[in-house]
């Protein structure tokens, strides 16, 4: 024992001399170093000094000689946090604010004003702790901050509500657009309420799940105002995997909050960061060599937002994220549901896809969501049903060869070998481009994805494209086949420059992305003159623009290889999903400027690998998962260089076989959906529960499930999980789950379905008559704003009616307007008060 606490004695020791104080050990016989006057340490050994409470083991003095923090020491065979509550005593006795837990091996940092102790990997310095205990944090101002839809827009522009040009309806979108004004939607709002909830629980991670295209970047903007805002934070850390995505977070986050806020890249800025309110960075960069423990210290951030988090911190990146003390934000897009039985035995870190499930739920875990419920979630099919986002119009094309490929017998060819005696050989999909290889396959893919791509819907060019190969080789080859066959389509339009590769080997390939993204790669399109788009259509990569790639007016995407990763599936179909209106100025023969807009409703998903029916089909979600063997690829590796001896090079035509186009309806992809069933079909099986529903004693039923299936371990069902299962954007009754599964009610409506119904039973009861008629699409939204709306609620309690001025919901125009109708809006909000059961449709 003795032994163990020497040995923690020293390592403690010499951290503290690392970290730069200066301290007397009294149980060193051969100290020499004498306590001088500005000693920061002192160590008083078995006879220490006394409080009234115990004796401290180490107590750290600042310049001033007051005291900044204890320092509790276990020997290396107890765990730090055993001292915890002992070391709280002793630092209340002594008034100093910070502890330190340590047994040489393990450090805390506990900062008594925040919460609970953080591990550290290292001591905080004299500074660090002058640093901290100047800035004491108020959560309660977190959760107080009220949060409405302009609350970056006051920092883009604090005056626009005064502006004219805003308050014009004619000129409003315009304005909104030209000064790139960024308004939170409702399920952001509803995100950053989440976040506050959670603080107001005592939380300090929290972990969004936002569908691809609905914006974690605003919402990002809008937690680092709130924590800046209400000086919970000095600093904020904003992590990212890629460096496109380290230039693209800049790129929004300073648009956003310049105004209030610094906004700097670290390795753009590596001698004054410091003056930085949120420093963006790739862990990469930060994790060479340790670099992070050098250049900062623990304390550095107060907050850490980690974007694609299963990514940014997955496996040895965590330890970046890990090292600062402080809040923890995660964004990721990708659903946890289909690894929820995942083997853990089966995980081996040499195969890539198993390796991104185990970061996947890991990164869960790592942020206190270890059931699967993240902090807030808003689906990919929210996002479709809201109007925020589209789904694919999905394309199955196979060639005779790739049906081949793809079927269980795979494609047989015989061959000789060196005996001379023949033999078959057997290749499947994940053999192409590998050891299987075919210039007429290719070239059917190009053929077929030129004669049916989406076309621009302004220009009726092929509309902007990402193209997915297996390797760099076979992108040099698709880039090269599709630049051909543009050239004789369309004769003089372009130069070779139809299709560009872009993947990790090509030069200044990060910046071609985002020149493609903002429509001038190559200049701009030949078609129409003064027309806003890239010259270049399609880009051909391998994995480079999988995650976080931004190009709203993509119109396809093409599979070119097979994907086994339900991850690398939902991102790169998240790529198209994002709305977008196509718009084209120009003078009509009265000289006058007309706008030409056109929606995006659609995008086309070719997949010529079967990878849809992979996913909709062939991929077990519920059972153990095991996947086809690994690839060559490794855990870290992106855009690998294969090469190969080609096994089969095949030369004859390969002609396309099957060709379908199936939209994909509002229920989504079953990989988006898959979570009710397992419900269902427990509560059918379960004979107590048919027996009571079959009697119709719904009470017992109900309290039978509350008590013997909701919140068990393994499944942890939940109502709300059953509701976002079944995609009801409003609150959900155990009864009406029941009513649904027995067929009782054969449909559950959604919170529009059922507004609908109300609307109309106002109507009815009203007898809203034909000279009123005008005002009955007022009296609509009015009455759905109101069930939605907080704001609205509010200030029609309060009579504060200027304040619609703002309301994105029902403006001051459209108030006045129904002002005239016989009723008013007071008459419908009486109405709901007195006959509308409001919580039914409160946004869960």
């Amino acid at each position: 024992m003795v032994q163990k606490e020497a040995k923690a004695r020293i390592k403690i020791n010499k951290l503290l001399e690392v970290s730069g104080w200066r301290f007397f050990d009294s149980k060193d016989e051969k100290a020499n170093i004498k306590l001088e006057a500005n000693v920061k340490i002192e160590e008083l050994g078995d006879d220490f000094e006394k409080t009234k409470n115990g004796f401290i083991d180490f107590l750290l003095l600042g310049k001033n000689k007051k005291p900044l923090a204890v320092l509790e020491a276990k020997s290396e065979d107890k765990h730090p946090l055993s001292a915890k509550e002992q070391a709280r005593r002793y630092a209340n006795s002594e008034n100093a604010r910070f502890v330190i837990l340590s047994n040489g091996n393990i450090h805390y940092l506990w900062d008594l004003k925040t919460g609970d102790p953080n591990q550290v990997t290292s001591f905080p310095t004299e500074e660090d702790l002058n640093h901290k205990n100047k800035f004491t944090p108020n959560p309660e101002a977190i959760v107080k901050e009220k949060i409405e839809t302009d609350y970056i827009v006051l920092t883009q522009k604090p005056d626009y509500n005064n502006d004219p040009k805003y308050l014009d309806d004619e000129k409003q979108v315009s304005y909104i657009k030209e000064n790139q004004l960024k308004f939170l939607r409702p399920y952001q709002i509803n995100a950053v309420t989440h976040l506050q909830e959670a603080v107001k629980n005592k939380k300090n991670r929290f972990l969004f799940e936002m569908a691809t295209g609905t914006g974690k970047t605003l919402v990002s903007a809008a937690i680092c105002k709130l924590f800046l805002r209400t000086e919970n934070v000095n600093r904020i850390l904003f992590l990212v995997d890629r460096i496109e995505l380290e230039n693209q977070a800049w790129k929004n986050l300073n648009l956003m909050l310049k105004n209030d806020f610094i906004v700097k890249i670290y390795k753009e800025n590596k001698d004054d960061w410091m003056k930085a309110d949120i420093v963006i960075s790739t862990v990469q960069s930060l994790m060479v060599s340790d670099k992070y423990k050098e250049i900062f210290s623990p304390t550095d951030f107060d907050l850490i937002i980690s974007d694609e988090a299963h990514r940014s911190i997955g496996g040895n990146s965590r330890a970046v994220f890990e090292y600062f003390v402080g809040y923890k934000l995660g964004l990721t897009a990708t659903p946890k549901d289909y690894i929820k039985n995942l083997d853990d035995k089966d995980i081996f870190n040499m195969d890539p896809r198993k390796w991104e499930l185990r970061q996947l739920r890991d990164t869960y875990k790592t942020f206190g969501c270890e059931t699967g419920d993240p902090t807030f979630r808003y689906s990919l099919l929210e996002g479709v049903k809201d109007g925020y986002l589209v789904n694919p119009l999905a394309v199955d094309a196979r060639t005779d060869i790739t049906t081949e490929l793809l079927a269980e017998k795979g494609y047989a060819i015989v061959t000789e070998n060196e005996e001379g005696k023949k033999e078959e050989k057997v290749y499947i999909h994940k053999d192409f481009e590998k050891k299987f290889f075919s210039e007429e396959t290719n070239e059917t893919f190009c053929r077929t994805f030129i004669e049916n791509a989406q076309r621009d819907p302004i220009t009726e060019e092929i509309g902007k494209t990402i193209i997915f190969c297996v390797s760099q080789d076979h992108a040099a080859k698709i880039t090269n086949m599709l630049n051909k066959l543009a050239t004789k389509l369309f004769p003089e339009k372009y130069t070779s420059d139809f299709a560009i590769q872009i993947t990790s080997l090509v030069d200044s390939a990060q910046q071609m992305a985002m020149n493609f993204a903002n429509n001038n790669l190559n200049g701009h399109t030949k078609f129409k003159e003064d027309y806003n788009s890239s010259k270049t259509r399609v880009c051909v990569t391998v994995g480079m623009m999988t995650t976080g790639y931004d190009c709203e007016d993509l119109l396809n995407i093409c599979l070119m290889r097979p994907i086994f990763s339900p991850t690398d599936f939902v991102q790169i179909k998240g790529r198209g999903t994002r709305t977008f209106k196509f718009s084209f100025k120009k003078k009509n023969e009265l000289g006058e400027i007309e706008e030409d807009i056109k929606s995006k409703n659609t995008f086309k998903l070719f997949d010529f690998f079967g990878n849809c029916e992979y996913f909709e089909k062939k991929f077990n979600y519920g059972q153990f998962l095991k996947l086809p063997p690994m690839s060559s690829k490794k855990k870290n590796e992106v855009d690998v260089m294969i090469v190969r001896d080609k096994e089969y090079e095949n030369y004859n035509q390969d002609p396309l076989k099957q060709y379908l186009e199936s939209k994909i309806g509002i229920e989504g992809m079953k990989i988006d959906r898959k979570l009710f069933e397992s419900f269902s079909e427990k509560i059918r099986k379960n004979t107590f529960i048919v027996s009571k529903v079959n009697e119709r004693e719904y009470e017992e039923a109900e309290e039978y499930i509350k008590n013997n299936i909701l919140d068990k371990p393994k499944e942890f069902y939940t109502l709300d999980k059953l509701r976002k299962a079944l995609k009801l954007n409003r609150r959900l009754s155990l009864r009406e789950i029941l009513e649904y599964i027995f067929g009782k009610i054969k449909q559950l409506k959604n919170k529009d379905e059922l507004m609908e119904d109300e609307i109309q039973k106002f109507v009815i009861t009203n007898k809203i008559n034909e000279n009123e008629i005008k005002y009955y699409y007022l009296i609509k939204e009015f009455f759905k704003a109101y069930l939605t709306d907080k704001e609205l609620q509010e200030i029609m309690e309060t009579k504060e009616y200027q304040r619609l001025a703002t309301n994105p919901i029902f403006n001051m125009k459209e108030f006045k307007e129904l002002k005239e109708w016989n009723g008013g809006p007071e008459f419908i909000v009486n109405y709901i008060k007195d006959y509308v059961p409001i919580n039914k449709f409160l946004q869960c």
